[in-house]
């Protein structure tokens, strides 16, 4: 399907870096990703970290306006065609601007909380998710940028492993008996919910790759329920 939007939207030069820009949302989103969870593992000092990585995210804002007044103008140059394809790629570039938003909410656990993780039964699943999250960005990065359906297909299986693990987790630690650390849990909670935020708004990428565009913004709007 996207490899259908790319040709049309070719025709244009204004326009004809479309999928390129979601390209480059997708891997300053997972380059976000990869500092933020060095900054909480503290493998990268935060104060160094900060800067650019809130440039990234100035970055991807204006990639996704950029994809938007190039749709727009397509739109306009030529009204009523692609229009439903057209929406699915401002929809998507939507998730990818989400995305550097949640990456920067990771980066934040790990600048505010600085005591460290203790509790091996939260921590291993988390770092377990978050590997399963940057392979997630791999696949959705190339499922997009080369129309590739069995790229998308492995992201929607990984993104339906990462969610339900994440909301385990967070249901475990209101059951848990033993002493956890208020500050600690608070860390393990927000960041099983960013992470299951994150792989949600690639599931919907993953989603309009495979041409499923009744099931845009399922993923994203349930999880932000």
């Amino acid at each position: 399907m996207f490899r259908q939007l790319y040709s049309a939207l070719t025709s244009e030069n204004t326009i004809n870096q479309a999928f390129e820009d979601l390209t480059q949302m997708l891997r300053h989103g997972a380059w976000m990703f990869d500092r933020a969870n060095e900054v909480l593992h503290s493998t990268a000092p935060a104060d160094e970290v900060r800067q650019p990585l809130y440039d990234r995210d100035r970055s991807i804002n204006e990639l996704e306006r950029s994809i938007r007044r190039k749709v727009l103008r397509h739109l306009t140059v030529n009204p009523g065609h692609d229009v439903a394809i057209c929406l699915a790629l401002m929809s998507v570039a939507k998730d990818a601007e989400r995305i550097g938003d949640y990456c920067k909410n990771v980066f934040e656990v790990g600048h505010f909380y600085r005591e460290g993780f203790h509790v091996t039964k939260y921590q291993e699943p988390l770092d377990r998710i978050a590997a399963q999250v940057v392979e997630m960005f791999g696949l959705v990065t190339k499922a997009a940028r080369d129309s590739d359906e069995a790229q998308a297909r492995e992201a929607l299986a990984k993104a339906g492993e990462v969610r339900p693990h994440c909301d385990r987790l967070i249901e475990e630690l209101f059951r848990d008996e033993d002493k956890v650390e208020f500050h600690e849990a608070v860390a393990y909670s927000l960041l099983a919910r960013h992470y299951k935020r994150v792989a949600a708004h690639l599931a919907n990428i993953a989603t309009a790759v495979l041409g499923r565009l009744e099931d845009l913004d399922f993923y994203s709007d349930d999880d932000e329920a």
